[in-house]
């Protein structure tokens, strides 16, 4: 799919629920009604393998691949998980430093810790990431509604990597113990 045939859909998609703009006065900072224009940046870094930074006019945010979960690698106090080093390994991959992406957001725009919530896409290709790095086999599902716009999406990916043994699904003893829903 094409960005633009999925920023299209998730457009009709949220104009379908409700394209009311945010209210000047809106009692929260995180939660908006209507999904603005995709944010065009450039990765500065990858923290781990559902996480980057990314360079957006002056400065850099903080962005956190929306519904997905990638194995620890660079959580304070805790052992790196199987596979969070191959996860961020594949995310820098996809994402190297210095490479165009397109940020769409979905009903809330920030996360507990203050990152950006996103949908990541390579214009230069279409690559939807998020979606990528749950079909490579490198992430489970993570969904906190209300951002849904793609769970079935990433559902059906991760279910094919792991029938197909994809990625963490087969080098990990246990991967569904690496994912806390908590993150």
């Amino acid at each position: 799919m094409t960005v633009r045939a999925v920023l299209a859909a998730l457009l009709l998609g949220l104009c379908s629920v409700g394209c009311t703009a945010p209210s000047s006065g809106a009692s929260t900072a995180t939660t908006q009604t209507a999904s603005p224009a995709p944010r065009t940046g450039i990765v500065r870094k990858v923290v781990d393998g559902d996480t980057v930074d990314v360079q957006l006019g002056r400065r850099v945010e903080r962005v956190r691949l929306i519904g997905i979960d990638t194995p620890e690698s660079v959580k304070p106090d805790a052992p790196v998980e199987c596979y969070g080093v191959e996860a961020s390994h594949h995310l820098a991959e996809l994402l190297p430093v210095g490479t165009e992406v397109e940020l769409v957001r979905d009903t809330e725009l920030r996360d507990r810790y203050g990152r950006l919530l996103a949908y990541v896409f390579r214009p230069s290709d279409g690559l939807f990431v998020n979606l990528a790095m749950a079909a490579d086999g490198y992430a489970n599902t993570l969904t906190f509604p209300p951002n849904v716009t793609f769970a079935d999406d990433f559902v059906a990916a991760v279910a094919t990597a792991r029938q197909a043994g994809s990625g963490l699904w087969s080098a990990c003893a246990d991967p569904t113990s690496l994912f806390d829903a908590g993150q």
